[in-house]
């Protein structure tokens, strides 16, 4: 089958989601859509990682029941999709006892039939906020450096997977590229760490330090499966793993990932190796994005510079911030949002640059009479290129360079001057390179694309803009 199948990380639902989460949820949607132009049946899949003892703590402090406040909360991760012009294809929730609970505990199983689950004491430093044991060398001045927070010295039973077996196995993987890392530096980080030393580490909490949430480790109800077993697995249960080996084998292994780089060692190391234990198919590849600062420093609402990505959508439409999120954010690097950056490319690219040439080509059709032709509908082998490593910011870099060219062609033909055939041939094609420029961009901003492709099909008609100009921008 030609198939592609994609996922989000899987948010805690503990918070709301911020505008790291709009990103990461663009980047899908433009791969997924990009994989459905070239025909390949596609299945995009997030949910809420749930069974996390910060999701307990937050429910405790609203005073309000755990299930009470996973319902509402997932409710709002899972709308965030719709609100920005996603559909989702499968929304997996962690505390689903009947779609997600069965693989959890298959996966456990497998890699416990494998040898590569035991039991021993263990004491720790345990962050809640990243629902991971710390080692000394970690933290800074005794806190988690990405929480700020002394974590919480922890000793008791649990159980452990052996991680340490397959450091060897797992560096040939990624330096082999059968389990492709993008972006490069996030890949040599991968790497250093696994030839660091990995070591074993807890797969499981006691059912009381849990507060009995989670999925209960087979054979034994007094420990529960450590959140991040559990959650990584929602990849494969939310397509049918344990209960639906027909619809699992259909759409496994995930061809790709996008996770921030906050979380990658979990999915780079953790992951591989876990399904490794359990002689599953390893995701092809993982791509892992930064994060967006505000005014070059890191959004937090004590310095009031938080952006709400819904609160911009609202206000300048869905498709501006998509542009903005895709084209000003690097892979690689952590990126910067501010309004007046934001006002800036919205008025350079959108209204002056691919809104007011569809205007102007429209206006020049319709006083002409002039109908479209069909348009061509051939993906540029350029985009192409950069769709290979995820090259948002560059793929539209490529392509405004084309909308640049097109607006100075107009300017210098000037074919309001031109009368007859020559007027009719020019026209004809500023039609087709605006009808080539939406078909190029139908990844990237579908409804904008939508609109232009409608636009010119048939007879074309002068509409009202695309982007419409803000005032005092």
């Amino acid at each position: 089958m030609n198939k592609f199948y994609l996922t989000t990380a899987i948010p805690y639902v503990n918070g709301k989601p911020h505008i790291g989460h709009a990103l990461e949820y663009f980047q899908a949607d433009t791969v997924r859509n990009y994989h459905r132009l070239l025909g390949e049946e596609t299945l995009l899949l997030s949910g809420a990682d749930e069974n996390a003892l910060k999701n307990v703590q937050k429910a405790e402090e609203e005073g309000i029941k755990v299930e009470e406040f996973l319902n509402r909360n997932s409710k709002v991760f899972e709308k965030a999709f719709s609100d920005l012009g996603i559909k989702l294809d499968v929304f997996q929730r962690g505390s689903d006892k009947i779609r997600h609970w069965p693989g959890v505990q298959k996966l456990w199983q497998l890699c416990f039939k494998n040898g590569d689950i035991y039991k021993k004491t263990y004491g720790g430093y345990y962050c809640v906020g990243c629902e991971s044991f710390k080692t000394e060398k970690e933290l800074v001045n005794g806190l988690c450096p990405e929480h700020q927070k002394k974590p919480e010295l922890v000793r008791e039973e649990n159980y452990f997977f052996r991680l340490s077996k397959y450091q060897n196995q797992l560096t040939n993987l990624i330096e082999t590229n059968e389990l492709k890392i993008i972006p490069e530096n996030k890949r040599a980080e991968t790497l250093s760490f696994i030839k660091s030393g990995l070591e074993d580490f807890s797969i499981s909490r006691s059912y009381q330090r849990a507060h009995g949430i989670g999925v209960p480790v087979p054979g034994d109800k007094t420990q529960i499966i450590y959140v991040w077993f559990d959650a990584l697995d929602i990849y494969m249960t939310g397509i049918g793993f344990g209960i639906n080996e027909k619809e699992w084998n259909k759409w496994w292994p995930a061809d790709l990932h996008i996770i921030g780089k906050d979380i990658n060692r979990f999915h780079t190391v953790y992951w591989p190796a876990m399904l490794l234990s359990a002689g599953l198919p390893l995701p092809k590849e993982i791509l892992i994005h930064s994060f967006i600062n505000s005014g070059g420093q890191k959004m937090s609402k004590t310095l009031g510079n938080v952006i709400d990505p819904f609160e911009i959508a609202n206000k300048y439409g869905v498709e501006a911030l998509r542009y903005y999120l895709l084209s000003q954010i690097p892979l690689s690097e952590d990126g910067d949002f501010t309004i007046d950056r934001f006002l800036e490319i919205y008025t350079a690219d959108l209204t002056n640059g691919l809104g007011n040439l569809a205007a102007r080509v429209a206006k020049l059709s319709q006083n002409n009479k002039i109908k479209a032709p069909n348009p061509e509908q051939v993906f540029d082998n350029k985009l192409k290129e950069y769709f290979k490593n995820y090259q948002f910011s560059e793929a539209l870099a490529y392509l405004w360079t084309k909308v640049a060219e097109v607006n100075r062609e107009i300017n210098q033909r000037k074919p309001w001057e031109l009368s007859g055939n020559e007027a009719k041939l020019t026209i004809l094609n500023l039609i087709k390179e605006i009808q080539y420029i939406a078909f190029n961009l139908q990844p990237f901003l579908p409804q904008t694309a939508a609109k232009i492709l409608n636009q010119f099909s048939g007879h074309i008609e002068y509409q009202s803009p695309l982007f419409p100009r803000i005032k005092n921008s």
